[in-house]
């Protein structure tokens, strides 16, 4: 993969798109990111882990007693995963398919869990509604 790969913010009316490759440092220092959501993320994220830490990163090894969990919640930010189905997601051959999921139904997951190192984070979903009403 490209350095740049699942490294973009995008927005549109309603949703701001972070890719799941960027760090919470590269995205302090961006300019197009909203400043409500830079505000959330060093307000609570960056009090529990390192500038350094990735979307991906954090997500796969989040604890649902910690804040970070709680705004992800709150958020109801949609997680787009690219996962790994053994039986190919019912076509009966290995391979990748692409789901949204919320953090609830990610770290419920078994097979996401216990695949973790094959699943990849390729992008988050933020509702704007719903990052004003934080």
């Amino acid at each position: 993969m490209d350095n740049r790969d699942y490294k973009h913010v995008i927005q549109d009316i309603t949703n701001v798109y972070v890719g799941g490759r960027l760090s919470y440092g590269e995205m302090m220092d961006m300019d197009n990111i909203p400043f409500k959501l830079k505000t959330v993320f060093a307000h609570y994220m960056l009090k529990e882990v390192d500038k350094s830490t990735t979307l991906e990163n954090h997500l796969f090894y989040i604890d649902k007693d910690s804040m970070s969990y709680m705004v992800y919640k709150k958020l109801k930010c949609k997680f787009v995963l690219n996962v790994f189905y053994e039986d190919g997601h019912g076509k009966n051959e290995p391979g990748y398919h692409i789901d949204e999921f919320l953090i609830d139904e990610i770290l419920d997951n078994e097979d996401i869990m216990a695949n973790k190192d094959v699943t990849y984070l390729t992008e988050v979903r933020i509702s704007k509604l719903k990052l004003a009403g934080l």
